[in-house]
């Protein structure tokens, strides 16, 4: 009997020892969860758990999160050719706001494409991957993003302010670069 016992107990703790192996991976995964709900919030500014849950979802990492909303400052700063100052302070500014920090490779890699204007390649990517992106969010979704990349880069285009500060704000080549951009979001730009 007391073998009996000996053995039940045993099973038990088998038993119980997986379960808790089971309840503790569990955990982790809910805690990486979370973890990577706060850095996409982080990095894109959206506070909607709907919507954060909906990028999680569509398994968007956090550093593709960034290109996202990196590309179009960085494109939009280039569009005449050159990176004037105040535009490379209004890009630097953005990206901080958004959570990415000197040292990062974020950060490294911006200071690459402000140093070197990025291949004509990059905005195709960005345009592909942003229509793509576009297609499986409602159409609030889709506007909220829009206007929150497309303010944010016409931010950077106005941030020179044409000659001595006068005239136009936004140049015609940072104006088409405006407009390539929002052909992006197909419906939600009509």
């Amino acid at each position: 009997m007391a073998e009996t016992r000996k053995f039940s107990r045993q099973l038990e703790d088998a038993f119980f020892l997986k379960e808790d192996k089971k309840l503790i991976e569990k955990y982790k995964q809910l805690k990486k969860m979370e973890e990577t709900k706060q850095k996409l919030s982080e990095l894109s500014g959206i506070k909607d758990e709907t919507i954060l849950k909906r990028i999680m979802e569509l398994n968007i990492r956090a550093e593709t999160l960034t290109s996202l909303f990196l590309v179009p400052l960085v494109e939009v700063a280039w569009a005449d050719g050159e990176m004037h100052e105040k535009e490379r302070q209004a890009v630097l500014a953005a990206a901080e706001k958004k959570g990415i920090k000197i040292g990062s490779v974020e950060h490294e890699v911006l200071e690459q494409w402000m140093t070197h204007k990025p291949d004509a390649a990059l905005l195709d990517a960005w345009i592909h991957y942003t229509r793509a992106f576009c297609e499986r969010l409602s159409a609030s979704e889709r506007q909220t993003l829009q206007n929150d990349l497309l303010g944010r880069a016409r931010s950077v285009a106005e941030s020179v302010g044409g000659f001595l500060g006068m005239g136009n704000k936004v140049s015609e080549a940072e104006e088409s670069v405006l407009h390539k951009l929002e052909t992006a979001f197909g419906a939600a730009s009509k």
